[in-house]
Protein backbone atom coordinates (compact mmCIF):
# COMPACT_ATOMS: atom_id res chain seq x y z
CA UNK A 1 0.00 0.00 0.00
CA UNK A 2 0.88 3.68 -0.37
CA UNK A 3 1.82 5.70 2.45
CA UNK A 4 -1.19 7.15 4.31
CA UNK A 5 -1.75 8.95 6.99
CA UNK A 6 -2.41 7.17 10.68
CA UNK A 7 -3.19 8.53 13.80
CA UNK A 8 -2.59 6.03 16.94
CA UNK A 9 -4.26 7.46 19.93
CA UNK A 10 -2.13 7.21 23.31
CA UNK A 11 2.13 7.78 23.52
CA UNK A 12 3.33 5.13 25.90
CA UNK A 13 5.07 2.75 25.06
CA UNK A 14 2.91 0.72 22.76
CA UNK A 15 1.95 3.84 20.69
CA UNK A 16 5.63 5.08 20.35
CA UNK A 17 6.76 1.71 19.25
CA UNK A 18 3.78 1.31 16.54
CA UNK A 19 4.49 4.84 14.97
CA UNK A 20 8.29 3.83 14.58
CA UNK A 21 6.97 0.68 12.75
CA UNK A 22 4.71 2.86 10.96
CA UNK A 23 6.56 5.57 9.83
CA UNK A 24 9.53 3.10 9.32
CA UNK A 25 7.28 1.88 6.14
CA UNK A 26 6.95 5.52 4.81
CA UNK A 27 3.51 6.24 6.55
CA UNK A 28 2.68 9.75 8.11
CA UNK A 29 1.95 9.19 11.75
CA UNK A 30 0.21 11.57 14.29
CA UNK A 31 0.22 10.37 17.96
CA UNK A 32 -2.13 11.72 20.33
CA UNK A 33 -1.64 11.85 23.93
CA UNK A 34 -4.11 13.42 26.85
CA UNK A 35 -1.01 14.66 28.87
CA UNK A 36 1.13 17.02 28.72
CA UNK A 37 4.50 15.82 29.75
CA UNK A 38 5.37 12.32 29.32
CA UNK A 39 6.30 10.43 32.51
CA UNK A 40 6.77 6.88 33.17
CA UNK A 41 6.02 5.19 36.69
CA UNK A 42 6.15 1.49 37.63
CA UNK A 43 10.12 1.56 37.38
CA UNK A 44 11.04 -2.00 35.90
CA UNK A 45 10.30 -3.57 32.66
CA UNK A 46 11.76 -6.70 31.36
CA UNK A 47 12.20 -6.98 27.44
CA UNK A 48 12.12 -10.64 26.00
CA UNK A 49 13.97 -11.75 22.99
CA UNK A 50 10.91 -11.20 20.93
CA UNK A 51 10.61 -7.66 21.34
CA UNK A 52 14.06 -7.07 21.56
CA UNK A 53 14.20 -8.54 18.04
CA UNK A 54 11.47 -6.25 16.78
CA UNK A 55 13.18 -2.83 18.44
CA UNK A 56 16.48 -3.76 16.72
CA UNK A 57 14.93 -3.58 13.41
CA UNK A 58 13.68 -0.64 14.12
CA UNK A 59 16.96 0.57 14.73
CA UNK A 60 17.14 1.26 18.51
CA UNK A 61 19.60 -2.00 19.34
CA UNK A 62 22.23 0.69 19.97
CA UNK A 63 20.49 2.36 22.69
CA UNK A 64 19.00 -0.69 23.98
CA UNK A 65 22.69 -1.70 24.44
CA UNK A 66 23.49 1.26 26.21
CA UNK A 67 21.26 1.13 28.80
CA UNK A 68 19.67 -2.41 29.01
CA UNK A 69 21.22 -4.77 31.87
CA UNK A 70 21.16 -8.57 29.95
CA UNK A 71 21.12 -10.78 33.54
CA UNK A 72 22.72 -13.53 33.51
CA UNK A 73 19.88 -16.12 34.32
CA UNK A 74 16.48 -16.04 35.35
CA UNK A 75 16.18 -17.68 39.02
CA UNK A 76 13.35 -19.06 41.27
CA UNK A 77 13.58 -19.06 44.59
CA UNK A 78 11.64 -20.07 47.64
CA UNK A 79 10.86 -16.79 49.46
CA UNK A 80 10.42 -19.04 52.81
CA UNK A 81 13.31 -20.27 53.18
CA UNK A 82 15.35 -18.86 49.83
CA UNK A 83 16.38 -21.78 48.49
CA UNK A 84 17.30 -21.52 44.77
CA UNK A 85 14.41 -23.87 43.23
CA UNK A 86 15.64 -23.76 39.79
CA UNK A 87 16.94 -21.20 37.19
CA UNK A 88 16.58 -20.14 32.94
CA UNK A 89 20.02 -19.50 31.35
CA UNK A 90 19.81 -15.70 30.08
CA UNK A 91 23.00 -13.59 28.99
CA UNK A 92 24.70 -14.92 25.81
CA UNK A 93 22.43 -18.25 26.03
CA UNK A 94 19.68 -16.13 25.70
CA UNK A 95 21.13 -14.14 22.40
CA UNK A 96 22.20 -17.21 20.85
CA UNK A 97 19.24 -19.15 21.66
CA UNK A 98 16.79 -16.93 20.56
CA UNK A 99 18.40 -14.63 17.92
CA UNK A 100 18.06 -11.62 20.37
CA UNK A 101 19.11 -10.06 23.69
CA UNK A 102 16.88 -10.74 27.02
CA UNK A 103 17.20 -7.22 28.73
CA UNK A 104 16.03 -5.65 31.60
CA UNK A 105 15.84 -1.32 32.33
CA UNK A 106 14.15 1.07 33.84
CA UNK A 107 10.64 2.15 32.58
CA UNK A 108 11.56 6.09 32.26
CA UNK A 109 14.87 4.71 30.16
CA UNK A 110 12.94 3.31 27.12
CA UNK A 111 10.28 5.34 27.10
CA UNK A 112 13.06 7.66 25.97
CA UNK A 113 14.71 6.05 23.68
CA UNK A 114 11.42 5.75 22.28
CA UNK A 115 10.11 9.37 22.37
CA UNK A 116 13.77 10.04 21.00
CA UNK A 117 13.36 8.07 18.08
CA UNK A 118 9.90 9.39 17.21
CA UNK A 119 10.82 13.28 17.49
CA UNK A 120 13.81 12.44 15.36
CA UNK A 121 11.29 11.03 12.79
CA UNK A 122 10.04 13.05 10.10
CA UNK A 123 6.58 11.32 9.29
CA UNK A 124 6.29 11.23 12.79
CA UNK A 125 3.84 14.13 14.53
CA UNK A 126 3.56 13.88 18.16
CA UNK A 127 0.58 16.01 19.86
CA UNK A 128 0.34 15.90 23.55
CA UNK A 129 -2.02 17.48 25.85
CA UNK A 130 -4.89 16.82 23.71
CA UNK A 131 -7.59 15.06 25.73
CA UNK A 132 -10.23 13.62 23.80
CA UNK A 133 -13.38 12.02 24.54
CA UNK A 134 -14.34 8.98 22.43
CA UNK A 135 -17.02 11.29 19.98
CA UNK A 136 -13.54 13.42 19.31
CA UNK A 137 -11.57 10.51 18.00
CA UNK A 138 -13.59 9.96 14.63
CA UNK A 139 -12.42 13.47 13.81
CA UNK A 140 -9.42 14.18 15.02
CA UNK A 141 -8.42 15.44 11.62
CA UNK A 142 -10.04 18.25 12.06
CA UNK A 143 -8.37 18.91 15.48
CA UNK A 144 -5.02 18.22 14.23
CA UNK A 145 -5.39 19.76 10.82
CA UNK A 146 -4.42 16.50 9.03
CA UNK A 147 -6.00 14.35 6.18
CA UNK A 148 -8.26 11.72 7.19
CA UNK A 149 -6.51 8.93 8.52
CA UNK A 150 -6.64 5.36 6.78
CA UNK A 151 -6.30 4.10 10.35
CA UNK A 152 -6.99 4.89 13.68
CA UNK A 153 -4.90 2.88 16.30
CA UNK A 154 -6.35 2.86 19.68
CA UNK A 155 -2.94 2.31 21.80
CA UNK A 156 -4.34 4.38 24.94
CA UNK A 157 -4.04 1.42 27.71
CA UNK A 158 -6.72 -0.53 29.34
CA UNK A 159 -8.64 2.06 30.57
CA UNK A 160 -9.41 3.33 26.60
CA UNK A 161 -11.52 5.67 24.70
CA UNK A 162 -10.84 3.91 21.69
CA UNK A 163 -12.58 0.65 22.34
CA UNK A 164 -15.43 2.41 22.64
CA UNK A 165 -15.86 2.69 18.89
CA UNK A 166 -15.27 -0.79 18.62
CA UNK A 167 -18.82 -2.83 19.04
CA UNK A 168 -17.44 -6.27 20.32
CA UNK A 169 -14.81 -5.10 22.33
CA UNK A 170 -14.28 -6.31 25.97
CA UNK A 171 -14.54 -4.02 29.21
CA UNK A 172 -11.47 -4.39 31.75
CA UNK A 173 -12.38 -7.03 34.48
CA UNK A 174 -10.30 -6.80 38.11
CA UNK A 175 -8.03 -10.14 38.26
CA UNK A 176 -8.16 -10.51 41.73
CA UNK A 177 -4.23 -9.37 42.16
CA UNK A 178 -2.37 -6.37 43.11
CA UNK A 179 1.38 -5.09 42.29
CA UNK A 180 3.34 -3.64 44.74
CA UNK A 181 5.98 -2.00 42.86
CA UNK A 182 9.37 -0.11 44.35
CA UNK A 183 12.81 0.20 43.72
CA UNK A 184 16.00 -0.27 46.32
CA UNK A 185 19.34 1.03 46.22
CA UNK A 186 21.39 -2.14 45.44
CA UNK A 187 23.71 -1.84 47.65
CA UNK A 188 21.06 -2.38 50.74
CA UNK A 189 19.08 -4.88 48.52
CA UNK A 190 22.38 -7.25 47.57
CA UNK A 191 22.35 -8.88 50.93
CA UNK A 192 19.36 -11.00 49.42
CA UNK A 193 19.38 -10.57 45.73
CA UNK A 194 21.49 -11.20 43.44
CA UNK A 195 21.98 -8.12 41.58
CA UNK A 196 22.98 -10.37 38.51
CA UNK A 197 19.80 -12.28 37.82
CA UNK A 198 16.40 -11.55 37.50
CA UNK A 199 15.05 -13.47 40.55
CA UNK A 200 11.08 -14.69 41.28
CA UNK A 201 10.82 -15.07 45.42
CA UNK A 202 7.70 -17.83 45.23
CA UNK A 203 5.33 -18.44 48.00
CA UNK A 204 1.48 -19.32 48.68
CA UNK A 205 -0.69 -16.79 46.64
CA UNK A 206 1.80 -14.31 46.63
CA UNK A 207 5.47 -13.76 44.95
CA UNK A 208 8.20 -10.99 44.69
CA UNK A 209 9.99 -9.97 41.66
CA UNK A 210 13.65 -8.19 41.61
CA UNK A 211 16.10 -7.15 38.80
CA UNK A 212 18.65 -4.45 38.49
CA UNK A 213 17.91 -1.11 37.07
CA UNK A 214 19.43 2.24 36.34
CA UNK A 215 23.22 0.50 35.71
CA UNK A 216 23.05 -2.02 37.96
CA UNK A 217 22.79 1.10 40.71
CA UNK A 218 18.96 -0.15 41.99
CA UNK A 219 16.79 -3.14 42.32
CA UNK A 220 13.63 -2.88 40.69
CA UNK A 221 11.17 -5.19 42.80
CA UNK A 222 7.27 -5.61 42.27
CA UNK A 223 5.39 -7.77 44.76
CA UNK A 224 2.05 -9.32 43.70
CA UNK A 225 -0.39 -10.46 46.18
CA UNK A 226 -4.37 -10.71 46.50
CA UNK A 227 -6.27 -7.69 46.54
CA UNK A 228 -9.98 -5.95 46.13
CA UNK A 229 -10.93 -4.14 42.97
CA UNK A 230 -10.36 -0.51 43.74
CA UNK A 231 -12.25 0.57 40.32
CA UNK A 232 -11.40 2.54 37.52
CA UNK A 233 -7.73 3.33 38.64
CA UNK A 234 -3.62 2.69 37.20
CA UNK A 235 -1.53 3.50 40.21
CA UNK A 236 -1.79 4.55 43.33
CA UNK A 237 0.58 5.87 46.27
CA UNK A 238 0.21 3.47 49.25
CA UNK A 239 -1.41 5.10 52.02
CA UNK A 240 -0.11 4.36 55.78
CA UNK A 241 -2.32 1.17 56.03
CA UNK A 242 -1.27 -0.58 52.56
CA UNK A 243 2.30 -1.58 53.89
CA UNK A 244 0.10 -3.34 57.20
CA UNK A 245 -1.71 -4.90 54.18
CA UNK A 246 1.60 -6.15 52.43
CA UNK A 247 3.29 -7.28 55.14
CA UNK A 248 0.40 -10.13 56.54
CA UNK A 249 0.52 -10.88 52.91
CA UNK A 250 3.95 -11.98 53.09
CA UNK A 251 4.01 -13.18 56.84
CA UNK A 252 5.03 -16.46 56.57
CA UNK A 253 8.00 -15.36 53.82
CA UNK A 254 11.95 -15.25 55.36
CA UNK A 255 12.52 -12.83 57.93
CA UNK A 256 15.41 -11.28 56.02
CA UNK A 257 12.68 -10.40 53.13
CA UNK A 258 9.83 -9.33 55.03
CA UNK A 259 12.30 -6.99 56.68
CA UNK A 260 13.30 -5.70 52.96
CA UNK A 261 9.56 -5.01 52.76
CA UNK A 262 9.30 -3.04 55.73
CA UNK A 263 11.78 -0.96 55.49
CA UNK A 264 10.96 -0.15 51.54
CA UNK A 265 10.97 3.53 50.21
CA UNK A 266 7.00 4.14 49.43
CA UNK A 267 5.49 1.74 47.15
CA UNK A 268 3.31 2.42 44.18
CA UNK A 269 0.52 -0.40 43.67
CA UNK A 270 -1.12 -1.33 40.75
CA UNK A 271 -4.73 -3.18 40.48
CA UNK A 272 -4.18 -5.69 37.81
CA UNK A 273 -7.22 -5.61 35.01
CA UNK A 274 -7.05 -8.30 32.36
CA UNK A 275 -9.17 -7.47 29.12
CA UNK A 276 -11.19 -10.59 28.40
CA UNK A 277 -11.24 -12.05 24.50
CA UNK A 278 -13.08 -9.53 22.55
CA UNK A 279 -13.16 -7.49 19.19
CA UNK A 280 -9.85 -5.43 18.48
CA UNK A 281 -11.39 -3.71 15.52
CA UNK A 282 -14.42 -2.33 14.02
CA UNK A 283 -14.31 -3.23 10.13
CA UNK A 284 -13.89 0.83 9.25
CA UNK A 285 -10.49 1.81 10.06
CA UNK A 286 -10.09 1.41 14.13
CA UNK A 287 -8.09 -1.12 15.36
CA UNK A 288 -6.78 -1.73 19.42
CA UNK A 289 -3.40 -2.75 20.26
CA UNK A 290 -1.84 -3.35 23.55
CA UNK A 291 -3.55 -3.50 26.66
CA UNK A 292 -6.26 -1.23 25.08
CA UNK A 293 -6.84 -4.69 23.06
CA UNK A 294 -6.04 -7.69 25.53
CA UNK A 295 -4.51 -6.25 28.98
CA UNK A 296 -3.20 -9.53 30.83
CA UNK A 297 -1.52 -9.85 33.83
CA UNK A 298 2.24 -9.98 34.36
CA UNK A 299 3.29 -13.37 34.94
CA UNK A 300 4.60 -14.15 31.67
CA UNK A 301 6.52 -10.63 31.71
CA UNK A 302 4.84 -10.13 28.34
CA UNK A 303 2.36 -7.43 28.58
CA UNK A 304 5.04 -4.60 26.70
CA UNK A 305 6.47 -7.12 24.53
CA UNK A 306 2.84 -8.42 23.13
CA UNK A 307 2.10 -4.66 22.49
CA UNK A 308 5.57 -4.25 20.91
CA UNK A 309 4.42 -7.10 18.49
CA UNK A 310 1.28 -5.74 18.10
CA UNK A 311 1.85 -2.39 16.80
CA UNK A 312 4.82 -3.95 14.21
CA UNK A 313 2.83 -6.74 12.58
CA UNK A 314 -0.38 -4.30 12.08
CA UNK A 315 2.08 -1.96 10.73
CA UNK A 316 3.21 -4.60 8.43
CA UNK A 317 0.46 -6.16 6.79
CA UNK A 318 -1.35 -3.03 6.79
CA UNK A 319 1.37 -1.52 4.19
CA UNK A 320 1.53 -4.93 2.63
CA UNK A 321 -2.06 -5.04 2.22
CA UNK A 322 -3.42 -4.13 -1.68
CA UNK A 323 -5.62 -0.97 -2.79
CA UNK A 324 -8.81 -1.83 -1.17
CA UNK A 325 -7.99 -4.96 1.04
CA UNK A 326 -7.82 -2.85 4.36
CA UNK A 327 -10.82 -4.79 6.20
CA UNK A 328 -9.39 -8.29 5.07
CA UNK A 329 -5.86 -7.10 6.24
CA UNK A 330 -6.69 -6.10 9.50
CA UNK A 331 -9.04 -9.24 9.83
CA UNK A 332 -6.04 -11.57 9.43
CA UNK A 333 -3.79 -9.45 12.07
CA UNK A 334 -6.61 -9.72 14.55
CA UNK A 335 -6.91 -13.38 13.42
CA UNK A 336 -3.13 -13.98 13.26
CA UNK A 337 -2.14 -11.63 17.03
CA UNK A 338 -5.35 -14.24 18.49
CA UNK A 339 -3.42 -16.61 18.62
CA UNK A 340 -0.49 -15.66 19.86
CA UNK A 341 -2.26 -13.53 22.58
CA UNK A 342 -4.39 -16.22 23.83
CA UNK A 343 -1.50 -18.62 23.85
CA UNK A 344 0.61 -15.98 26.19
CA UNK A 345 -2.50 -15.54 28.21
CA UNK A 346 -1.97 -19.41 28.94
CA UNK A 347 1.74 -19.36 29.58
CA UNK A 348 0.75 -16.73 32.38
CA UNK A 349 -2.28 -18.35 33.60
CA UNK A 350 0.20 -21.33 34.08
CA UNK A 351 3.10 -18.94 35.76
CA UNK A 352 0.23 -18.00 38.43
CA UNK A 353 -0.74 -21.25 39.48
CA UNK A 354 3.07 -22.85 39.64
CA UNK A 355 4.50 -19.52 41.15
CA UNK A 356 1.68 -19.07 43.77
CA UNK A 357 1.04 -22.91 44.51
CA UNK A 358 0.44 -23.75 48.03
CA UNK A 359 0.96 -27.09 49.92
CA UNK A 360 1.62 -30.58 47.98
CA UNK A 361 1.00 -28.83 45.02
CA UNK A 362 4.09 -26.58 45.98
CA UNK A 363 6.06 -29.66 46.69
CA UNK A 364 5.61 -31.48 43.65
CA UNK A 365 6.77 -28.23 41.56
CA UNK A 366 9.97 -28.16 43.22
CA UNK A 367 10.65 -31.42 42.94
CA UNK A 368 9.40 -31.43 39.24
CA UNK A 369 11.53 -28.28 38.70
CA UNK A 370 14.56 -29.38 39.98
CA UNK A 371 14.96 -32.71 38.23
CA UNK A 372 14.70 -30.65 34.64
CA UNK A 373 18.41 -29.31 33.03
CA UNK A 374 17.76 -25.35 32.98
CA UNK A 375 18.02 -25.54 28.75
CA UNK A 376 15.25 -28.02 28.94
CA UNK A 377 13.13 -24.88 30.99
CA UNK A 378 14.71 -22.75 28.26
CA UNK A 379 13.30 -24.51 25.19
CA UNK A 380 9.74 -24.45 27.25
CA UNK A 381 10.13 -20.89 25.92
CA UNK A 382 11.16 -21.04 22.65
CA UNK A 383 7.58 -20.82 20.92
CA UNK A 384 7.54 -17.34 22.85
CA UNK A 385 10.99 -15.61 22.93
CA UNK A 386 12.05 -17.35 19.97
CA UNK A 387 8.96 -16.04 18.06
CA UNK A 388 9.85 -13.81 14.84
CA UNK A 389 6.80 -11.37 14.38
CA UNK A 390 5.12 -11.11 10.32
CA UNK A 391 8.18 -9.19 8.15
CA UNK A 392 11.42 -10.73 10.54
Amino acid sequence: MSAQNITIVGAGMSGLAAALAFARDGHEVDIVEQTGTLSEVGAGLQISPNASRILIELGLGDQLAASMICPEQISLVSGQSLRKITHVPCGKFAADRWGAPYGVMHRADFQAILLDAVNADPNCRLHLGQRIEVADIAFLHDRLGQPVPALIVGADGVWSQTRRLVPGSSTPRFSGQVAWRFRMPADIATSIVNPRNVTAFLGPETHLVAYPIEGGAAINMVAITRGTDPGQTWAERENPTDRIKLLDAFGDWHPDLVSLLREAPQMTWWPLFEIPDGRWSNDTGTVLIGDAAHAMTPFAAQGAAMAIEDGFELARIFSDAQTGMLQQAVSDYETRRRIRIGRARKRAAFNQFAYHARGPIRLGRDLVLALRRPESLAGDLDWLYGYRASGL
